[in-house]
């Protein structure tokens, strides 16, 4: 499996973390947006199917963020403005198969306390969980994509 070298150097916690606080923001505004429509579809308040709709269109909307952006330059905007680009471990680019094991083993690196996260501090190629169940990792960029 290839390393963190000079020319694509490993990335931190901390500049993810940056590159997250980005994209959090920007998937923010995307879900409002979708909630308001929902809200008009449904009518105010929302009953469980309503509820049910707005949960699942809201992960569906971070999921085609996140995915359209890590397949189809490996960057979202977050990534971008923090020069950081997730690649895949083999010769494969990141596909949708990846970028949605990706995704969904993200939310789980989150759930305990972030530890799948915090788990970069002690891995040697500074990985987080979802970086190694997806086959993926994360490399500084900086020529900024």
């Amino acid at each position: 499996m290839p390393e963190a070298s000079e020319d694509h150097p490993s990335v931190g916690l901390v500049r993810r973390l940056a590159a997250m606080v980005y994209d959090a923001l920007i998937v923010f505004a995307l879900v409002f947006i979708t909630a308001f429509v929902v809200l008009q579809i449904f009518g105010e308040p929302l009953d469980n199917i309503g509820k049910a709709v707005l949960q699942i269109a809201a992960v569906l909307v971070a999921y085609g963020y996140f995915a359209g952006f890590w397949t189809h330059g490996g960057q979202t905007i977050g990534m971008r403005a923090w020069r950081i680009r997730v690649v895949g471990v083999d010769p494969v680019r990141v596909t949708w198969a990846k970028a949605t094991l990706r995704f969904f083993a993200a939310i789980l690196s989150l759930l305990p306390a972030g530890l799948g996260f915090w788990w970069i501090l002690i891995d040697p190629q500074r990985r987080a969980w979802h970086d190694r169940w997806s086959r993926t990792r994360l490399d500084r960029s900086d020529r900024g994509g």
